[in-house]
């Protein structure tokens, strides 16, 4: 099953090749969802890769993707495996007057209490 995912590239990371002669890049887009902006990965692999040769920071795409599960040692991993790429009109990046000024009213009162809390 595919799904689209439309946003800001953030970032294009340079091509891997492992041993194997398996190679992915990744790149990261910016998706707003809500009041927090959601930073997505994703991975371009083999023929693929060279999807993201004109692909820029700052750039709207639209990427079709597949979601990719697997099994390793009782663990399990995901990864958003690309195939497809639209882009689309360069966005500009926000300027510091676009973002509403934070105020003492949007911190909980007992905020550094949680300092500590924090699970990663």
């Amino acid at each position: 099953m595919a799904y689209d995912l439309t946003g800001i590239v953030k970032l294009v990371q340079d091509a891997q090749t492992f041993g194997s002669g398996f190679t992915k890049r990744e790149v990261v887009v910016t998706v707003e969802d809500g009041k927090y902006p959601q930073e997505i990965s994703l991975e371009f692999v083999q023929d693929k890769v060279n999807l993201l040769d004109n692909v820029q920071p700052g750039q709207e795409v639209t990427i079709t993707f597949d979601i990719r599960g697997r099994e390793y040692n009782g663990r399990y991993f995901n990864n958003l495996q690309g195939w497809k790429i639209q882009t689309g009109a360069a966005a500009p990046a926000p300027a510091a007057e676009d973002k509403p000024p934070v105020s003492d009213k949007d911190v909980p009162a007992d905020f550094d209490e949680y300092e500590d809390d924090i699970p990663f």
